[in-house]
């Protein structure tokens, strides 16, 4: 006959079940004891153009890339006008009727000018002033004439980076006779300048940057 367990004895108790009167070990939360992974942007460092929207600048331009890149635009719209205006000069010379007096003075008649002689100076003096406004306008819309874009650099404002614009870069063409007054010392400005701006940069708030 069966008889219930006596409470007062031992031997007669059944075993306490895992982790009844005894600490439990509890599962460890996630991440405790473990570096945490911080939150996005909290303490580390923002990739460039994420966040706060900044313009930076790239590294000024030399003064000799920019004296290159104005021989060759020079170059590619002096010469065919050049040529055009120096074959209308000499046949426009060679129509002229001169004399010289008895006392050593000569006097040239105009008479016979030649109507293909001037022609040829005006195309010239046409392709001149259509070339001189196409590189202004290649200026104004990316920032570089093909001189320019030879030796990587393009003219940009200050303030952005972006092109001037037609109007800006035609103004500022205008500007540079500011800088050929006091025997050229505006084009020479860059040489010691820390943007590398001759007078019509300043004016302008434009600066010419090598080009990536």
């Amino acid at each position: 006959m069966s008889y219930p367990p006596d409470p007062n004895n031992p031997y007669g108790q059944q075993a306490p079940q895992p982790g009844y009167g005894y600490p439990q070990q509890q599962p460890p939360q996630p991440g405790y004891g473990y570096p945490q992974q911080p939150p996005a942007g909290y303490g580390i460092p923002q990739q460039p153009g994420y966040g706060h929207a900044a313009y930076v600048q790239p590294f000024y331009a030399g003064w000799g890339s920019r004296v290159a890149a104005y021989l060759i635009d020079g170059l590619i719209v002096g010469v065919p006008a050049g040529i055009l205006y120096l074959i209308g000069a000499a046949m426009t010379a060679g129509s002229l009727d001169c004399s010289t007096d008895s006392y050593g003075v000569t006097s040239c008649d105009g008479g016979g000018i030649s109507g293909g002689g001037i022609a040829l100076i005006l195309l010239g003096a046409a392709i001149g002033i259509a070339g001189n406004l196409w590189l202004i306008a290649q200026e104004g819309k990316t920032g570089q004439t093909p001189g320019k874009k030879m030796v990587n650099i393009r003219v940009v404002r200050e303030a952005d980076g972006q092109p001037l614009g037609f109007g800006m870069a035609f103004v500022r063409k205008l500007c540079h006779a500011i800088d050929g007054m006091a025997c050229y010392v505006g084009f020479l400005w860059p040489i010691w300048d820390a943007k590398k701006q001759t007078f019509a940069d300043k004016i302008m708030s434009s600066v010419v940057v090598k080009s990536s």
